[in-house]
């Protein structure tokens, strides 16, 4: 398209991504054009830039390009116009990452259809290309139904660099709908965005803000590798806690911090009763809503432990619930067999080597291993689950104790036992640099609601961001 439509030459055909991966953008100056097949009842399609803050917010009408606004004043974001050609069409933005003010996070490409819906347009892709070189850096093949606009990707930083995610987030509403998702309200509805709408910027959202509802998805949920094969009624869920893990975040201003999560779980003999009852999986399934947030792979590591630690396969969510069949488990100790229990999966951990007793620093102390010998450029948020019975105090505080230099924050949650030992007084230890333990426990965690749960889960983590920053240790 790109070439054909009288651009430059695709030198490289990048492969076609899926809804909510992402991939580095190493180019300095990008082209995004968004094509489809033109004919008989296809509705006209423009593109448009949104350039948003951290707060997920325009600063002013400037941040808005389009047709009849086609250069953002900082000449960082500029609408290059519509080409067609033997039956196609395209219409195409010119980003150059260098001048995007420091100000800006992301920069959501978008568009508008006139006349019709985007279910009606055949062939919709977004294109990302190297406008120095003409090489396809991206390609995403959209598919839509009664939406009247749609966000196809966004362009974002992370750890000073910048990188495109594939979105494919459509909107019924029309151009209102998407703007509400960014603090900008429209004067008179309208579904397409000639002519151009009154653009204002909405107040700066409260601190605490309500939990969504399904009918108003929350800024800022951000899409999963591999979301799209889970089970509709799992899908449903990751959806709506995933926005209410974006508000959380945002609270407590960390709407765009990226982690590294990793899962512990206490396999201890007295677990059992929580691992029968499901309670051990529903914890995993909500976790795993704080990984599709947090860590741009959507994915965690994780650990089980009782008398020994055992590491787990990454869970991965588009694999949720073989893993948790798989992997959610306890028990099985047998003091008197030898060899491995017959019938296990080659991925499964043999529970018998995981014992029954309360080990907790021999897990922390492999967990940090694992951190120290797989560093990563986000911190290392670690979801610590236990029913207490801690004994091993002196050696569990010299192992966190330890950790306080590393990039890793420790959230431990107790489940409804008792004799949490040092975890619970953590938080009032001297003699650390930063506080890098969070703890709270509660007596059902089964029926505390999603939106209290990722607030307790999330309220120290970004403290203990600002804090390490400072400290030197991120």
């Amino acid at each position: 398209m790109f070439g054909g439509m009288g651009g430059q030459t695709g030198l490289m055909t990048a492969s076609p991504m899926s809804k909510g991966s992402n991939r580095p953008v190493d180019a300095s100056v990008v082209r995004a054009e968004l094509a489809w097949r033109a004919g008989a009842g296809v509705p006209d399609i423009d593109a448009s830039a949104l350039l948003l803050t951290e707060a997920g917010r325009v600063r002013d009408d400037g941040d808005f390009v389009f047709y009849n606004q086609p250069r953002h004043t900082s000449g960082a974001v500029t609408h290059l116009g519509k080409r067609s050609a033997a039956g196609a069409s395209t219409d195409t933005l010119e980003v150059n990452l260098g001048a995007v003010d420091p100000a800006v996070e992301r920069i959501a490409l978008c568009a508008s259809a006139d006349g019709g819906t985007f279910g009606q347009v055949p062939g919709l892709v977004l294109r990302l290309f190297d406008a120095g070189t003409g090489s396809e850096l991206a390609r995403f093949d959209m598919a839509a139904g009664t939406e009247t606009a749609f966000i196809g990707g966004e362009l974002y930083r992370r750890q000073g660099k910048w990188k495109f995610r594939a979105v494919g987030q459509g909107y019924a509403a029309g151009l209102a709908g998407l703007a509400t998702d960014f603090g900008i309200t429209v004067d008179e509805p309208a579904p397409t965005i000639a002519p151009p709408p009154a653009v204002t910027v909405a107040p700066p959202p409260p601190p605490v803000a309500p939990a969504p509802t399904p009918a108003a998805p929350v800024p800022g949920a951000r899409l999963s590798k591999g979301e799209e094969r889970l089970p509709v009624d799992m899908r449903k869920r990751l959806s709506l806690r995933k926005e209410q893990v974006a508000v959380s975040l945002r609270k407590h201003g960390a709407a765009h911090v990226t982690a590294r999560v990793v899962l512990v779980l206490d396999a201890s003999g007295s677990m059992s009763f929580l691992y029968s009852r499901g309670v051990v999986s529903d914890v995993v399934e909500r976790m795993a809503a704080v990984a599709a947030q947090l860590d741009d792979d959507g994915e965690m590591q994780a650990w089980t432990f009782a008398s020994n630690p055992a590491r787990l396969p990454d869970l991965r969510l588009g694999e949720l619930p073989e893993w948790l069949r798989l992997h959610v488990r306890v028990g099985e100790v047998g003091l008197f067999r030898r060899g491995r229990k017959k019938g296990l999966d080659p991925s499964q951990v043999d529970m018998r080597d995981v014992g029954i007793q309360n080990e907790e620093q021999k897990v922390i102390a492999e967990v940090r291993a694992f951190v120290r010998d797989h560093p990563a450029s986000a911190p290392t948020l670690v979801l610590f689950f236990s029913d207490g019975g801690v004994y091993r105090n002196k050696e569990i505080e010299r192992e966190l104790r330890e950790a306080v230099e590393e990039p890793v924050f420790w959230q431990f949650v107790g489940l409804g036992k008792s004799n949490y030992g040092v975890l619970e007084r953590f938080d009032t230890l001297p003699g650390r640099r930063v506080d890098n333990v969070g703890f709270f426990a509660v007596d059902d965690i089964s029926t505390v609601p999603d939106p209290e749960l990722y607030d307790r889960l999330l309220s120290e983590f970004p403290l203990w961001i600002t804090a390490a920053g400072r400290a030197g240790i991120l």
